[in-house]
């Protein structure tokens, strides 16, 4: 097998996840970059909301039975109420909720959404350097940057051989790519929607 097609077939399920996603976690980087996050407090707040309100809309996935026995720490690595002080500490209202969360996904869907959410934690040890130029840290105004028990990469390391180790059927791997994509698709209109004047 040459390296080519071992890159157009991932050997690993979330390889492949990595891979499907590229186009919709780029767009969402530009879009972020855009907002400027990191030029001023307001501009951070603003990111936490959309970030807040993410993490919400997945803390029940978070919280889930048949989910944590699947991955038993999971509860514990919900960022909701981090974002959520993170907000109190930067004196930004917590926001009602935007229409469209997701809502009671199969649990194969329901990983692709963790997955992302997961992911999201390796970059923010780049975001969370970021922050502290404005004056922020892992216990004022960026708690939900801030570096998970145990590491970023053990525990990511961790979910991953996890969701890779999974037996799943065509129909579950199907749905655990919809969950990763739509992951993305939501957090970016829950970024834009932070960004309107109206909310600023």
């Amino acid at each position: 097998m040459t390296n080519q097609d071992t890159a157009q077939r991932p050997a690993l399920r979330s390889q492949r996840l990595n891979q499907i996603t590229h186009e919709p976690h780029s767009k969402l980087d530009a879009l972020v970059k855009a907002h400027a996050p990191f030029e001023t407090q307001a501009n951070f707040a603003r990111f936490v909301v959309a970030q807040y309100l993410f993490q919400s809309e997945l803390a029940a996935l978070y919280n889930d039975a048949e989910l944590t026995a699947i991955v038993p720490d999971l509860p514990d690595r919900c960022r909701a109420e981090a974002a959520k002080a993170d907000l109190a500490d930067l004196e930004t209202d917590v926001p009602a909720p935007i229409a469209g969360a997701v809502s009671n996904p199969s649990k194969a869907e329901a990983l692709g959404w963790l997955f992302v959410s997961e992911g999201s934690k390796l970059g923010a040890a780049f975001l969370i350097k970021r922050a502290v130029g404005l004056g922020l840290s892992e216990t004022f105004g960026a708690r939900h940057l801030g570096e998970p028990a145990g590491g970023r990469a053990e525990g990511w390391k961790r979910f991953v051989k996890t969701l890779d180790g999974l037996e799943l059927s065509a129909q579950e791997e199907a749905e655990l790519d919809k969950g990763a994509i739509d992951a993305f698709n939501r957090f970016t209109v829950l970024l834009e929607q932070a960004y309107t004047p109206e909310l600023a």
